[in-house]
């Protein structure tokens, strides 16, 4: 079986910093596949940027709460509705509703902010929106490996460059399994000022675009491709998360 590969960059929509850095890391990068914030102010822009990028997939990225971690405990930067089924429910057919207005067609995927939908009742509700859409719920889809670890911060916050150099990612990229894994990442063209995750997006970026990087997918015989394209059978069946990625990302 063949190393298929679909690099996932999420806040796709956050700000035109994040919306100009994951174009970018598509053109010229390895990235294949955006996960959307229908919610913020740039999320047209991603939109327009996505309409120009017909190989680039797009999905879409719940948008529930936020969390950071500040003086020795976790803070709730903003929650958007309480933490209820039906509450939840609605909120996620909402962004979805959202989310097919803006790109004009159904997402190729499903994930979330800060990977809130790990436990329920938001991890019952995506599935149940994945089942209708017939598409992948990050860590939740059978066939489908999720791997966190190109994020460079700790599960504190605290910064984690080496994480997200191209040492690193190459080293993931040559233990990379065979099937499908999915990487997330999370670039920039800029400092997002209003994100714990700021200088960290632009390193990303550059890592991204590394010609070195390109040469090991090439050399290792991975295939890069989005959610779109994707040669899995029996997408929808639900296995356990995974507890790869941190918990912040």
């Amino acid at each position: 079986m063949s190393r298929v590969l679909v690099v996932n960059a999420d806040d796709f929509g956050r700000s035109h910093g994040i919306n100009d850095g994951i174009a970018l890391a598509h053109d010229r990068g390895i990235v294949t596949s955006a996960s959307a914030m229908v919610r913020w102010p740039a999320a047209e822009g991603a939109a327009e940027l996505a309409a120009e990028r017909p190989a680039l997939g797009v999905g879409l990225h719940v948008d529930l709460s936020e969390w950071a971690y500040r003086d020795g405990e976790w803070q709730l930067v903003y929650e958007v509705v309480p933490d209820a089924a039906a509450a939840v429910t609605a909120e996620i057919e909402a962004q979805l509703s959202l989310f097919e207005e803006l790109f004009e067609r159904a997402p190729t995927h499903l994930d979330s902010h800060q990977h809130v939908h790990r436990r329920d009742p938001v991890r019952s509700a995506m599935l149940f929106v994945g089942r209708e859409l017939g598409v992948p719920v990050r860590a939740c889809t059978a066939g489908i490996v999720y791997r966190g670890g190109f994020y460079g911060q700790t599960a504190k916050g605290e910064p984690l460059p080496d994480a997200i150099g191209v040492g690193s990612l190459i080293r993931v990229l040559k233990r990379l399994p065979t099937g499908v894994t999915e990487i997330g990442c999370h670039p920039g063209a800029e400092p997002e000022v209003e994100s714990t995750y700021a200088l960290e997006r632009p390193r990303e970026l550059e890592t991204l675009c590394d010609p070195r990087v390109r040469a090991v997918i090439e050399a290792e015989g991975i295939e890069l491709r989005s959610f779109a394209n994707l040669p899995v059978t029996g997408r929808l069946e639900d296995r356990a998360s995974s507890t790869n990625a941190h918990s912040n990302a």
